[in-house]
């Protein structure tokens, strides 16, 4: 792997996705400084100090927890230019102002050190012409990189050489992306808008013709073109907004101003819509002004109206007849669609033919390949599916077929014909662009494979692509043992030495077939391997104990039933924490209730920065049933342990707090401060290399010597602290702060993790605190306004207060 070290980065420019991007690399422990212009008045540095400021305000937040953004060092170019000599990466993110940023470039090169790389984050200004304002010295050492927003969670990063640069920098900046920064990286060549936002914000543009040729409402469309198409969930003009209004006209003034007919055929259809145009002189800009195709009005979301230029009642939905068609495989869905009699089955036909004749006229002249159009997609526009895997699963030469048919009939955007390697050659024999060879190049007319840099030899299992001949890793490897609940297996050759366990049941509830397999994976992994990995390839370690699976035999034979299940469950933790080899939990996602159990009972933890992890449990009227609790009071006493304080209860208290107010991490760094993670436990930036950081950390720790923890006793606060919590308890519900109820779940949890009817101080075990969390349990199964809220959540989806 590349030894590019990146000890220090700088970001030029504390705009918003300037101060975001840093924001991103505080979380991922990359040190970064924050360049801006010297303020006018007051601290040179007020421009930065603002936007660091309104870092910990934005949503959906930018940094792991508020208080890192005092890591960002502050800077301005009057002051402080020789910091960045420093820097072993410097991205300029300013204004998409092309004269702004070359005028940058030569205030900055005297001051840029020797191999530092420097990169543009721009949405689709020439990268060629802005290195023209560099050195000759720095010119290969200059390429684009384009982030998309927000950068903390949006998956893609563009990368864009120039005919200057160095290769190596390239791959160099690609790895360090990749692993450091967790992001999926494409090379776009250097085309107006790059690769997403030219297929995107084309796809856009063409939805907004077809939406005024059809007559729809901007909530229909929505409705039409989110979740249900297998795009993002905000639709078409919920995401305009929240990208924000004048970026959109931006990227659609740089198609127009850097295209013409000749160089895209579908030139005219990039007009900017009178809607938007209106929108902008009235300063509706989308979410940023609170205001734009939409506008939320205390609980009501309003939708614009063009003709009256006033903002209406919204709320409308797509007619039921499409739901049922996009559920439909692909080849019969595209199939009703274009036969469809009303207008929303045509508009749904129009925009995906629409999306598949553009990706395809310009695939040679934007992209290396299919696969990066496909992943750009993905990555960029939150697509479940590029237009070529659709197209591909859809029935390649059917499709084409149609297309052709439409453009042939004046129906489509623009006459250009489909290119001759769509019905002729390797794709039209292969039936699509993705092959096991790898994915069409239409420039190089021919399969190519991914690109095998050593980065990648960390992701056992990538995110692939429909046709890609790619391992599974729900077939890949050895199985020991599979049923409906768990799969027991490992990997081939020299990586097989560590056994890995992958949850297969809905949402990765923990059943208990799952707490059987775990308990035979402990046995296995004791008997001939160097330790077990809990691990799943999706976007769910857990979400907790079944309770679907637990309510029959609850029915049938009483508590006395669940109580049995709690009481295996348990067992089984508790032989994951004292197991003889070591046990590490990979979390990603959502780790809740008995899935965040599951992580803290294992030995050690690797967790991806978007790991959200809780015990959620009064959410359904209980309490944590499989060890939290007792987790929550062994944490406690250790950290006194450990600190000049042997006061136990000021450690309690933030544990407390989490269970009883169901408390989720959102972002494996708050996880950590809550203490469900702790400080040698890992984080991991790029979700798939998850397996390969948790199967080494396991590796380690056997080669290490690794020894379970000792069993040992430990000091509870007893009734006194007991005392304390409750008669907190007591003025939140005297002051309409929480329900009966709710106080009634908060004391039985104030009382396991006090430990119940003792002195302060006494030594207790987890066994005797697992007891008390039993009890609790049960008696709450027990409980109507419990029965109540369990009924709720399994009816719709959302906790019931009562």
């Amino acid at each position: 792997m590349s030894r590019f070290q990146v000890k220090k980065v700088a970001v030029l420019g504390a705009g918003v996705m300037g101060a975001q991007i840093a924001a991103h690399l505080v979380n991922l422990k990359v040190p970064v400084v924050l360049f801006d212009l010297p303020a006018k008045e007051g601290p040179k540095n007020g421009i930065v100090s603002r936007a660091i400021e309104g870092l910990k305000k934005l949503k959906p937040a930018p940094l792991g927890v508020p208080e890192d953004a005092a890591l960002i060092q502050q800077a301005n170019y009057e002051e402080h230019m020789d910091v960045l000599k420093e820097c072993d990466l410097i991205i300029e993110a300013i204004a998409e102002r092309m004269d702004w940023k070359t005028d940058l470039y030569h205030k900055i090169a005297p001051f840029i050190g020797e191999g530092a790389i420097v990169a543009s984050n721009t949405s689709g200004l020439s990268i060629t012409k802005l290195s023209e304002a560099l050195p000759e010295s720095i010119k290969p050492r200059f390429c684009g990189i384009h982030f998309f927003n927000p950068p903390r969670y949006m998956t893609l990063v563009e990368l864009i050489n120039t005919p200057t640069t160095d290769p190596r920098v390239l791959d160099d900046l690609e790895a360090f992306v990749t692993s450091g920064l967790g992001k999926g990286v494409i090379r776009a060549h250097d085309t107006p808008n790059f690769v997403a936002n030219r297929v995107g914000i084309a796809g856009m543009l063409a939805t907004m013709k077809e939406v005024e040729n059809f007559g729809l409402t901007y909530d229909v469309v929505d409705d039409l073109t989110g979740k249900k198409l297998g795009r993002a969930s905000s639709g078409t003009f919920r995401t305009a907004d929240v990208v924000g209004l004048d970026t959109m006209a931006h990227v659609i003034k740089t198609l127009q101003d850097n295209l013409d007919e000749k160089s895209d055929p579908f030139y005219p259809s990039f007009g900017t819509p009178d809607v938007l145009k209106k929108l902008l002189e009235l300063g509706n800009l989308g979410q940023k002004s609170k205001a734009g195709f939409y506008k939320k009005v205390g609980r009501d979301v309003l939708r614009f109206e063009l003709e009256s230029e006033e903002y209406v009642p919204g709320g409308q939905k797509a007619d039921e007849v499409y739901t049922r068609m996009l559920k439909r495989p692909a080849a019969e869905r595209l199939r009703l669609l274009r036969n469809a009699e009303g207008p929303q089955g045509q508009f749904l036909w129009a925009i995906l033919r629409n999306s598949f004749h553009y990706a395809a006229v310009h695939l040679a002249s934007i992209a290396d390949n299919a696969r990066d159009v496909d992943q750009a997609m993905r990555w960029g526009f939150g697509m479940k599916q590029g237009p070529f895997e659709l197209w591909q699963e859809a029935g390649w030469l059917a499709v084409a077929t149609m297309i052709q048919e439409d453009i042939a009939a004046g129906k489509a955007l623009c006459k250009a014909p489909l290119p001759e390697w769509v019905f002729k050659g390797p794709v039209a024999e292969a039936g699509g662009v993705h092959t096991a060879q790898g994915s069409w190049s239409a420039s190089a007319g021919k399969f190519v494979a991914r690109r095998t840099l050593p980065v990648y030899d960390r992701q056992h299992f990538p995110e692939k692509l429909l046709g890609e001949a790619l391992p599974d890793f729900m077939t890949a490897g050895t199985t020991l043992h599979e049923d409906d609940a768990i799969r027991l297996w490992t990997l081939a050759g020299e990586q097989g030495d560590v056994l890995v366990a992958s949850i297969k049941t809905k949402m990765h509830a923990i059943s208990p077939d799952v707490v059987e397999g775990l308990a035979m994976g402990v046995d296995l992994a004791e008997k001939s391997y160097k330790g077990l990995v809990i691990w799943s390839n999706d976007e769910m370690f857990s979400a907790g104990a079944d309770l679907q699976a637990m309510l029959p035999a609850f029915m049938m034979a009483g508590v006395a039933a669940v109580e049995g299940a709690e009481a295996e469950m348990q067992r089984v933790m508790l032989k994951l924490r004292y197991a003889a080899v070591p046990v590490v939990s990979a979390v990603r996602g959502l780790a809740l209730g008995g899935g965040c159990e599951l992580a803290v009972y294992s030995s050690k933890r690797v967790a991806a920065m978007e790991s959200y992890i809780g015990l959620v449990e009064v959410g359904v009227g209980l309490v944590p049933g499989a060890g939290g609790l007792t987790y929550i009071a062994r944490r406690a006493a250790e950290n006194a342990a450990s600190s000049t304080s042997k006061d136990i209860l000021p450690f309690l208290t933030e544990g407390f707090t989490a269970a009883a107010m169901a408390k989720v991490g959102t972002s494996a760094i708050e996880s950590r401060k809550i203490g469900y993670l702790l400080d040698s436990d890992v984080i991991v930036p790029h979700k798939d290399e998850l397996l390969y950081v948790a199967l080494n950390e396991a590796r380690a720790l056997f080669t290490s010597g690794y020894r379970a923890p000792h069993k040992r006793p430990f000091p509870v606060v007893g009734r006194s602290g007991l005392a304390t919590i409750k008669g907190q308890l007591v003025n939140m519900r005297d002051g309409g702060f929480i329900s009966a109820h709710d106080f009634h779940i908060a004391s039985l949890i104030a009382n396991v993790v006090c430990g119940g009817d003792v002195d302060a101080g006494s030594l207790v075990t987890e066994e005797y605190l697992m007891t008390l969390e039993r009890k609790a349990f049960c008696s709450l199964l027990e409980h109507p306004k419990t029965q109540e809220r369990i009924m709720g959540m399994m009816s719709t989806g959302k906790p019931l207060r009562n």
